[in-house]
């Protein structure tokens, strides 16, 4: 019986967050409100091992209730501890070498200005709105440029000299 339950275990961290929500109606009954797949793979992995062995014993019940009474307690997973556990967590961080949103670039690209709109999430050129500057580098030059390169926000580095020459 361990070991099924061990294997099931396996199967679900393999699994997509869809499929995981569908197990969690199987073994809960409910549909789940979350769709974080380390919380579901969790909760999942919990019930199969209550349903299999046993809940908890009154006395530790009441102990995770004055626990979760606790006015400190914690409502979001820490992003170093997200990160460790292979949860990509969405990164504001913005590039320093990029300008405040509401700027525009403008560059002289064959015999045409060319002119890009910072948002506050990416940029707008012609209308349409782009993740990466690299991105509107591509569309206007139909080839792959590093955006920040090609609007004149970054220098090219030299090589490295070979040691020895």
């Amino acid at each position: 019986m361990e070991q099924a339950i061990t294997d099931e275990m396996e199967r679900l961290a393999r699994m997509p967050v869809q499929q995981l929500r569908a197990r969690y109606r199987e073994v809960y009954g409910e549909d789940s409100s979350s769709g974080h797949k380390q919380h579901l793979v969790r909760r999942i992995a919990w019930r199969l091992q209550v349903l299999a062995q046993g809940d908890l014993t009154e006395r530790a019940e009441r102990r995770a209730r004055e626990i979760a009474n606790d006015a400190d307690l914690k409502t979001q997973v820490p992003r170093v501890w997200a990160g460790s556990a292979g949860v990509s967590v969405p990164t504001s961080r913005r590039d320093r070498r990029l300008p405040v949103a509401g700027t525009v670039l403008c560059r002289r690209y064959r015999e045409r200005t060319v002119e890009v709109k910072v948002l506050a999430e990416g940029f707008e050129y012609e209308g349409q709105r782009y993740e990466s500057l690299s991105a509107v580098a591509r569309a206007i030059t139909g080839t792959r440029w590093n955006g920040l390169l090609f609007f004149g926000l970054t220098k090219r580095r030299k090589a490295k000299a070979h040691a020895g020459r």
